[in-house]
């Protein structure tokens, strides 16, 4: 008898629950019936998956087995929902995995110009920092990703947008103060403010960001909770120029020189995974 889908998702419920009982009442089943699946199962490896009938430790053949049993549910999971993705959208759906910046400034213009054109597509937007946006694409959870780091895997990547960096800090803080009184525009004022850590920071070159970094006791990657952390007065932080562009009544964009920093968005797809021609046409629209 080959091995089931259903044997391997009992298996695994079973492992994340540790006892019968608990597994048998999320699957919705007796005991006795997920104790059946799981001695067919291994009767069809030949060997115990667990270490006890109480079905709370994993033999190390159960652990690999767990493993595969996530990877084999999980891709079902994914083709299940894309399924019913597509069920509800007449032309399909658009899966973008996108950093929080670009999602507040660039992105925006896009979709509208999108829908105008393509108003039978829906889109679903993750917003997640780069690293995430990678894997998503990877693992075919998003069809395009949008991130400001360069990619060096097999991934097809594209700059699609770019702008300055620069210092973002209230109107009436100790940075702005400095600058009234004469202080050059560097990296070096973000030391007379508390720092707002963000992903984007990691992209300056300048020595006084590594130790703000490494000492700083607040990070956000949400580009709204950034700047509404900057208004508070709780410090300064990293931010492109197009993200606080309609906002500068509130808050100032200072673009220090030593050195001249731009950010990148790219467009980024796996060349393995075959896009749909409602993705394909997102695609090209960016």
């Amino acid at each position: 008898m080959a091995i089931k889908l259903e044997m391997l998702r009992t298996f695994r419920t079973v492992a994340e629950q540790g006892s019968l009982g608990s597994a048998a009442e999320q699957l919705g089943r007796t005991p006795s019936a997920v104790s059946m699946t799981l001695a067919l199962l291994e009767d069809h490896i030949g060997a115990p998956l667990f270490e006890t009938d109480r079905k709370n430790r994993l033999t190390p053949l159960g652990q690999l087995v767990l493993q595969e049993s996530n990877r084999a549910t999980d891709a079902f999971s994914r083709s299940v929902d894309a399924i019913g993705r597509h069920a509800v959208s007449t032309a399909g759906t658009v899966r973008l995995a996108v950093v929080p910046s670009a999602t507040v400034t660039f992105l925006p213009g896009i979709i509208a110009s999108f829908q105008q054109q393509r108003p039978d597509v829906r889109l679903e937007i993750s917003d997640v920092d780069s690293a995430t946006v990678r894997q998503r694409v990877k693992l075919d959870d998003a069809d395009i990703g949008i991130l400001s780091e360069p990619v060096e895997d097999a991934t097809e990547d594209t700059v699609i947008y770019e702008d300055d960096l620069g210092i973002v800090c209230r109107r009436d803080g100790a940075i702005s103060d400095a600058m009234a009184d004469g202080e050059a525009c560097s990296w070096q004022l973000l030391l007379r403010e508390p720092f707002i850590a963000n992903p984007l920071c990691h992209l300056v070159a300048h020595a006084c960001l590594a130790p703000l970094l490494a000492t700083c006791n607040l990070e956000a990657r949400n580009t709204t909770a950034l700047l509404s952390f900057v208004r508070a007065g709780l410090g300064a932080t990293v931010l492109p120029r197009s993200a606080v562009q309609h906002q500068l009544d509130e808050v100032s964009f200072l673009r220090p020189d030593d050195p001249p920093t731009r950010r990148q968005l790219r467009k980024i797809r796996e060349k393995s995974h075959h896009l749909s021609p409602a993705a394909e046409a997102f695609w090209l629209s960016l």
